[in-house]
């Protein structure tokens, strides 16, 4: 007897997947493997996709992913399909943040439609700084939060808005480097997802990856819940190895440069070592309109892509 069921992956360890049924009377999870074409990269299941399953007797695996439904969003790092908000998560100190790599994820999450967070740990450590880093992603425009597990600030108003914002079927990711009190925030947040955590490296001021997949879990125990996603630790994003996205398709990721663009003295200026007064993006962070970080990533990332291999100048 053949017959299909339609169900969210929720995790994929050594080409087992568990997958997230719901039915009349509740959720089922069932574990399958894919069929023989989406065991391809350019196919490859994704944590987050949905996917109808087929149940087949006279099958030796009796239960296969047999489709992937189309995406609205796909991401290489973290690997994740269908994501609706990116909560990016650094410390203001121990270990000390890399603002490029906020950058980065920002500019991907952006590129794909989904909605960056910033959220800003172990304020309780370092106040002050903390503040000047949510500045740096207030003026960009961004939801920012400033919290510390430790002292519980900040808490309520994430999980306010985590719980006004990731429902009804939504999909949530938080993403950032090892070490960052990634685990623990979310533990504090939602208790009961247990999440395995781990203490600071003091030789290197990074955390041991205690993520070691993409999971995701139901944020309620509703039928409207919306999903969140926990993802390994990493503190490098590589354009030049991976294609996140194309030079050309760099500027629309940096929504806080839009008030300023043409208006620069050159219609193809590049914002990339104009001055003040031929570049009206420098211009505005010489005015404290943008942070200076964003623009110093902005040209990192702008070298790396017009250097790539294949790029036509």
């Amino acid at each position: 007897m053949i017959s299909t069921k339609y169900g969210k992956v929720v995790k994929g360890l050594g080409g087992l997947y568990e997958t997230r049924v719901a039915t009349d009377i509740g959720v089922e999870r069932l574990e399958c493997r894919a069929k023989g074409i989406l065991k391809r990269d350019d196919e490859k299941v994704l944590v987050g996709d949905n996917v109808i399953i087929t149940l087949d007797d006279s099958t030796p695996d009796g239960i296969v992913i047999s489709e992937i439904e189309p995406r609205k969003s796909e991401l290489i790092r973290p690997p994740l399909a269908n994501l609706d908000y990116l909560f990016i998560v650094f410390a203001a100190v121990k270990p000390s943040p890399v603002i490029e790599t906020v950058d980065k994820l920002i500019s991907i999450a952006e590129h794909n439609s989904i909605t960056p967070v910033i959220v800003i740990t172990k304020s309780d450590l370092a106040i002050d700084a903390s503040e000047e880093y949510a500045q740096i992603y207030r003026l960009v425009g961004l939801p920012t939060f400033i919290t510390s597990s430790e002292a519980g600030d900040g808490l309520t108003e994430l999980s306010t808005y985590i719980k006004n914002e990731v429902k009804n079927g939504k999909t949530a990711a938080f993403a950032g480097a090892s070490g960052v009190g990634k685990s623990t925030l979310m533990n504090a947040l939602f208790p009961h997802l247990a999440l395995a955590t781990a203490e600071i490296s003091r030789k290197i001021e990074r955390g041991r990856h205690t993520t070691r997949h993409v999971e995701i879990f139901d944020i309620e125990d509703t039928k409207n819940t919306g999903f969140l996603a926990d993802t390994p630790g990493f503190s490098l994003i590589d354009f030049a190895r991976f294609d996140f996205f194309s030079l050309d398709e760099l500027l629309p990721t940096f929504r806080d440069f839009y008030p300023y663009l043409g208006k620069c003295r050159y219609a193809d200026c590049a914002h990339f070592g104009e001055g003040e007064d031929e570049c009206a993006v420098a211009k505005a962070v010489s005015e404290g309109k943008i942070a200076k970080s964003r623009l110093e990533s902005y040209r990192s990332i702008y070298r790396v892509l017009k250097d790539k291999k294949g790029y036509d100048k």
